[in-house]
């Protein structure tokens, strides 16, 4: 098949690139760089099948395709609060031209949402039935409600004008080519352990966040996108919980670091606790992830090591 991934040359977008390439796809990687990075897709550049594009899905494109991966976004806190109105325009007029392409070109087209439209969640673990507990006019809310409206146009596209959408909702993920200045709470640790600085746990460190691998994740999209008994949407995530503190001492235990832990006030909007429920995934794409922290951290901590 032809298949258009927009982010592709970010973090989650190349490693799609690189599995959609071994599955014999021919794959336009549409990225404006704007926390993308050739740097991610250098080694697919030369080979016949791949093709790079400088664009920004903010401006409507014309291609022929047959599969459509949305994941054009920054998806940090320190990237999508650098500029909100970009960070929400993306969600919403790249949703709008990427729905308009697949509608024109009868494709199938994937969002990737995120564990963001939960808000600060009062339900635990997050089945998608919640609707939600979202600040609409908070430092957050770019990301947050541009992607709250992003799944909104999927699903009118979807019942108006019979467009074939799928919609995973995305938990937190980690794993190589990370940005190292991207603020995620993953990197954020392992470069200040490796540096032997200081590593900053927010708030008492209590909050919780599951951590997927980024390999695993991407099975799980490539799964949603070619079933065909619900278009979602479905939660994608590792359901084991950590506090940031437990992180925070792995990634220390594991790189072998003299930094200290050091404690600063909790960002506002910042959720307390964070678990998929993934029961649809297991039943629906028959995936649970397969990588476990300690193995995980172990294959980022080595990729940071090299390139630092």
């Amino acid at each position: 098949m032809r298949i258009l991934v927009t982010g592709g040359a970010g973090f989650l977008g190349s490693h799609l690139c690189d599995r959609l390439i071994e599955q014999g796809h021919d794959v336009i990687c549409l990225d404006n760089y704007f926390t993308g990075s050739k740097k991610n897709v250098e080694h697919l550049i030369g080979n016949p099948r791949f093709e790079l594009v400088r664009h920004d899905i903010t401006q409507p494109v014309l291609l022929e395709v047959d599969r459509i991966y949305n994941l054009a976004c920054p998806a940090s806190p320190v990237h999508y609060q650098y500029n909100p109105v970009k960070t929400i325009k993306t969600s919403l007029l790249g949703s709008v031209n990427m729905l308009g392409l697949a509608k024109r070109v009868r494709a199938r087209i994937l969002q990737a949402s995120t564990s963001e439209v939960y808000g600060d969640p009062t339900v635990h673990p997050q089945t998608e039935n919640y609707w939600g507990n979202v600040n609409p006019i908070g430092i957050r809310s770019c990301y947050d409600e541009g992607k709250r409206v992003a799944e909104t146009l999927f699903m009118d596209y979807h019942r108006q004008n019979k467009v074939d959408i799928r919609i995973v909702r995305i938990f937190n993920t980690y794993g190589p080519r990370m940005h190292p200045n991207d603020g995620r709470v993953v990197s954020n640790f392992i470069v200040q352990a490796l540096q032997n600085k200081d590593i900053t746990v927010y708030g008492d460190g209590s909050q919780t966040r599951s951590f997927c691998f980024a390999s695993d994740l991407v099975e799980a999209i490539l799964r949603m996108m070619e079933q065909t008994q619900s278009i979602g949407p479905i939660n994608i995530g590792n359901p084991g919980e950590f506090t940031i503190l437990e992180l925070a001492e792995k990634v220390i235990k594991l790189t072998g670091s003299k930094s200290k832990i050091i404690k600063e006030p909790l960002p506002s909007d910042d959720p307390k606790q964070r678990k998929p429920d993934i029961s649809n995934a297991k039943k629906i794409l028959e995936w649970e992830p397969k990588i476990n922290l300690e193995e995980g951290l172990a294959l980022t901590i080595e990729y940071f090591r090299r390139g630092l």
